[in-house]
């Protein structure tokens, strides 16, 4: 059972809880489906990007005119944070549209793990009698982000530093809504109404997101981004939300 929490505890804190509770005996099963996607996935999308990134850049170097020249020695490592922080985004998109019913499953047994109640019908069917639903809550949270992603990316291209930070900040927004919005959903609470409970704790929402962002984007430990997210996030429904709704 969850103890009452200070809630002047950290995004931060809850999204490191998350790596105690993929450890947790009877939750490492449901870790494994999300966890093992984000893997097959992120290795092969990881390897294309920096295989075609070297090439791209070395165009744009010789598009230059000479008296940019000096820009070179900035190209590189705005190049990397820029596809670093535009690929993690897009890249968890796409895994988190075919992992949905599985990541919802995952909260659920998050929740279950520490409330001690059950939210209901499990298992394989329960599974498959919601695919419908968590894909459309995907494409909800899709079309709010694509319009919003096209503004920051156009400050990403054209403002150089500004619009990295501008973009992170969003990502960072955008990581705290697609985690926080399973346990939401599995309370068949609305997209809005969740996007304005996670607006109330701003500070908490802001927090776990840019701490989701950072992590998704260390090789090697954002394979495990997705599952440590969902169950961080499901332990802030938890104690931030889950009496509200």
């Amino acid at each position: 059972m969850s103890s009452a929490t200070d809630v002047s505890q950290s995004g931060v804190h809850y999204f490191m809880r998350g790596f105690d509770l993929i450890k947790t005996k009877g939750l490492k099963r449901f870790v494994f489906i999300p966890l093992t996607v984000n893997l097959l996935l992120f290795a092969s999308a990881f390897y294309w990007l920096f295989s075609h990134l070297n090439e791209q850049l070395t165009r744009l170097q010789n598009w230059l005119p000479e008296w940019l020249s000096w820009l070179n020695w900035l190209l590189w490592p705005l190049a990397v944070i820029s596809a670093l922080i535009v690929f993690s985004l897009l890249f968890n998109t796409l895994t988190n549209w075919l992992a949905a019913p599985f990541n919802g499953l995952l909260s659920e047994k998050v929740e279950r793990h520490l409330t001690g109640q059950s939210l209901g019908d499990d298992g394989l069917l329960a599974i498959v009698k919601d695919i419908p639903r968590t894909l459309g809550r995907e494409a909800t949270k899709l079309i709010y982000y694509l319009p919003r992603a096209l503004v920051f990316l156009l400050g990403l291209l054209f403002l150089p530093v500004l619009g990295q930070i501008l973009w992170f900040a969003f990502t960072a927004w955008m990581m705290a809504i697609q985690y926080c919005d399973y346990p939401f959903d599995n309370h068949k609470v609305p997209f809005g109404k969740m996007r304005g409970s996670l607006g109330e704790k701003r500070m908490l929402s802001f927090s776990f997101g840019a701490a989701a962002t950072l992590f998704a984007m260390i090789p090697v430990i954002n394979f495990l981004v997705m599952p440590v997210a969902i169950c961080g996030a499901t332990a802030m429904w938890v104690d931030h939300h889950r009496q509200h709704h």
